[in-house]
């Protein structure tokens, strides 16, 4: 086989895991290289022990909506459909520790913008008039073009203000959904991205948002699952291996150096599915008109507080919070191998998270306990078996007004050098699905110039796939 009928793909996340399949799938001889010991990405997860047994615990709580159609196609393709399943419909139970009220966001069966109208008449977090001003809200959200230009360089705040949102509006419903999907405030994000995110996720059909999570460790499906799915496409899978730079070949193919000179043979394709900083370290001169621009694209973190309690706590799978520091709270005992009888594994997930990222464990126990204790009551009773903190401080890139002019698309100007990430101009923030995308499109383009027959690529239909209603 040539050169150019041999791939490369850096990265093992769930962008380069989807690329190396789409081109293993078309024939394609293809090596996947990670650096890391494992696959997954940022998605992954890891062994505990704990006072309470072994545990197997995700780096963060990563969920999806049934509008993610690349990252459901994704799940098919290894497997793992039934190990992450979807609500039947909407429902998140939202909590007011300033309040102590309980609400929900929960859709009916009924056509656009209908399926919410029930829940946001009843929801008991803003004022009738507010809940009025949020409906003419999202309406005119809907007349939005996510890929109009002069939405990128807009931030989401001053639209919400200019359609009249209270504060509190923003905190109880825009912030609730947006801080969680997009990783940033309203007044940090661009207009852009939050128009594909609502309209996308909550105005385009009655169970676009529908949220699926995860039922097992996400170990399970992005690593053991997916290596599984790529070996039996043909894909050799090295983990463990960093690369330094690429190398020109005078055929024109591309040789892939290594930290230890494991070079994986000559390629005529190389998919550079690494973080952009990464990216623009390995991408040859001249690849981009503008390499300077990863650079400013930047990185928001994400902290998630993780409490074992010696008895159940928590009577949902997960809930919302609001007037609190807790964001959004899941019950992760079952998943994480919790034994029967030896209590309850709650995680809570906290985006946008510039401070917490920087505060000691010891500081967020602090922080977080009183916190939960205020909207859990049984958790005021409970004693504390475990405590840990996981970070990650570039968990996604950085959803600011004109972000969307820096991100690149999969081509560049060296020839059969392809990118792939969440970051790069996929429509979508910094998801699952967008990583998934990204891995598509970059395989789509490297076949094209193969001349390779690619068929339709799986999961970009606009469309949702039918509910049961």
């Amino acid at each position: 086989m040539t050169a150019g009928r041999r791939a490369v793909v850096v990265g093992g996340g769930l962008a380069g895991v989807t690329a190396a399949l789409r081109l293993a799938d078309a024939g394609v001889r293809t090596t996947l290289l990670e650096s890391r010991p494992r696959l997954g990405g940022l998605a992954f997860s890891f062994p505990r022990s704990s006072p309470v047994g072994e545990l197997s615990v995700d780096n963060g709580q990563h969920v999806y909506l049934r509008c993610c159609t690349a990252y459901r196609w994704f799940l098919g393709r290894i497997g793992g459909e039934a190990l992450a399943p979807l609500q039947r419909r909407l429902d998140i139970p939202v909590l007011d520790a300033a309040t102590g009220r309980a609400g929900r966001l929960r859709r009916h069966a009924a056509p656009v913008p209908l399926h919410l109208a029930a829940a946001l008449a009843t929801y008991p977090h803003l004022s009738p008039r507010e809940r009025l001003a949020a409906a003419r809200a999202a309406l005119a959200l809907r007349t939005l073009d996510p890929a109009d230009p002069a939405l990128d360089g807009a931030d989401f705040a001053g639209w919400l203000r200019r359609h009249g949102q209270s504060p509190r509006s923003v905190a109880a419903l825009w912030d609730l959904v947006g801080v969680a999907t997009l990783n940033a405030r309203a007044e940090d994000v661009s207009l852009a991205l939050a128009a594909k995110v609502f309209r996308t996720g909550l105005l385009s059909a009655p169970g676009a948002a529908d949220i699926g999570w995860a039922r097992v460790p996400l170990g399970r499906l992005h690593d053991t699952l997916a290596r599984r799915a790529l070996e039996r496409a043909g894909v050799t899978v090295r983990t463990a291996v960093r690369v330094r730079a690429l190398h020109r070949l005078p055929d024109g193919g591309w040789r892939v150096g290594t930290a230890r000179g494991e070079a994986p043979g000559a390629a005529g394709t190389v998919v550079l599915a690494v973080p952009q900083d990464q990216a623009a370290r390995l991408l040859p001169a001249g690849a981009l008109p503008d390499p300077e621009r990863l650079a400013r694209i930047g990185t928001a973190p994400i902290v998630n507080v993780h409490v074992v309690y010696d008895r159940p706590v928590l009577r949902r799978p997960f809930f919302a919070a609001l007037g609190s520091p807790v964001q959004w709270v899941f019950d992760r005992g079952e998943a994480a191998g919790l034994g029967p009888g030896s209590g309850q594994y709650l995680a809570l997930s906290q985006s946008a998270a510039q401070r917490d990222v920087e505060r000691t464990g010891a500081e967020l126990r602090a922080r977080y306990l009183p916190a939960l204790a205020e909207l859990l009551p049984a958790a005021r009773a409970a004693r504390v078996r475990d405590f840990f903190v996981t970070r990650e401080r570039a968990a996604t890139f950085a959803p600011a007004p004109g972000v969307g002019r820096l991100r690149p698309g999969a081509h560049t100007n060296a020839p059969g050098v392809f990118l792939a990430g969440a970051w790069c101009a996929t429509g979508w923030p910094a998801t699952m699905e967008g990583a998934v995308r990204s891995g598509q499109t970059a395989a789509r383009e490297a076949l094209a110039r193969l001349r390779q027959p690619h068929g339709d690529t799986p999961g970009e239909s606009a469309s949702v796939p039918p509910l049961n209603a």
